[in-house]
């Protein structure tokens, strides 16, 4: 069980919340260990784009080196399996595709741990009530995103994000603003259900508003793929079409916002271990330079003799 009183179970169901709730976040598992280690093996904890832990997956010595991984994880959208210890545990026998981290730890334990990302499901807003947007819906519905469904007139910028994924569907009914929010709301996605006549008239009343540039170049109209003459209910499908294509295409960011940086990093000068810029990682100033380490035993050792160690903290 980690410091805050959550088990492996309890990690789980707070992995199905962030979900839920949109946000990225990476799950990092213990899959081996060399005692003694404070982790165990089945070990687990979420880690958030902004460092946050909940769970266990180890002491001070392996905590910080898994929060930079994972962050650098969910960030790349890729997993990643790591050996934390020293070098010299493993030999040659350290299979490919494994990332090695050297770690110092008086404990002389090791860790195994597989980091993978959980990206926030899409989620799409759908302003209008047209046979259309409820075919969209339920399409959305069956890939399994949120989607929300909302009139013209009850949507505001504040019903959106830049995560999210906006079809103005009002076809005539308050375009303009309904549009308007939409532009406001910054949107990884905004597409206008209108032909390129009424879409053109759309965005240069916008334009007239002082709506930003850039934000206006950004709309697709008319929104989905280019079918030709269509039913709504394939309209409905071109668009979902074209949202999957940009999102396989990385044009669609639906983390936009979620997975920042891992932020400076640092290396301890006493063990050589990487470790975060931040007040986390025991700054002390010395002769006008800042040194962080991955525990307070090495800092320590670096006051008691800092000549020795001066040359070996450098930032990353």
């Amino acid at each position: 069980m980690g410091s805050n009183g959550m088990d492996g179970w309890g990690v789980l169901e707070r992995a199905s919340e962030l979900a839920r709730q949109g946000q990225a976040f990476a799950l990092a598992t213990v899959v081996w260990r060399q005692g003694p280690s404070s982790g165990q093996l089945g070990s687990r904890a979420i880690i958030t784009a902004d460092g946050e832990v909940h769970g266990w997956i180890g002491g001070a010595c392996a905590e910080p080196t898994v929060i930079r991984e994972a962050r650098q994880v969910i960030a790349e959208g890729e997993p990643r399996l790591l050996l934390l210890g020293t070098p010299d545990q493993f030999g040659e026998k350290v299979p490919e595709g494994m990332t090695v981290v050297p770690i110092a730890c008086q404990s002389e334990g090791a860790l195994e741990v597989f980091i993978e990302p959980v990206q926030p499901v899409p989620r799409l807003v759908i302003v209008g009530r047209s046979p259309m947007a409820q075919t969209l819906a339920a399409l959305a519905d069956a890939l399994g995103w949120r989607t929300a469904v909302l009139d013209g007139p009850a949507f505001t910028a504040a019903d959106a994000d830049p995560a999210s994924m906006v079809v103005v569907a009002t076809q005539g009914h308050g375009d303009e603003d309904a549009m308007e929010q939409a532009v406001l709301a910054r949107p990884a996605y905004l597409g206008l259900v209108a032909s390129h006549r009424r879409g053109a008239v759309v965005l240069g009343y916008l334009t007239d508003r002082g709506l930003p540039k850039d934000q206006l170049g950004r709309v697709h109209v008319p929104a989905g793929l280019d079918l030709g003459r269509t039913s709504h209910r394939e309209i409905a499908v071109a668009i979902l079409a074209e949202l999957v294509q940009l999102r396989a295409a990385g044009a669609i960011d639906v983390a936009a916002g979620e997975a920042g940086g891992a932020g400076a990093e640092a290396v301890d000068p006493v063990c050589g271990m990487t470790v975060a810029a931040d007040e986390s990682s025991y700054p002390l100033e010395h002769d006008g330079v800042t040194y962080y380490f991955c525990r307070a035993g090495c800092r320590r050792e670096f006051e008691a003799n800092p000549a020795a160690h001066v040359k070996r903290g450098t930032r990353c």
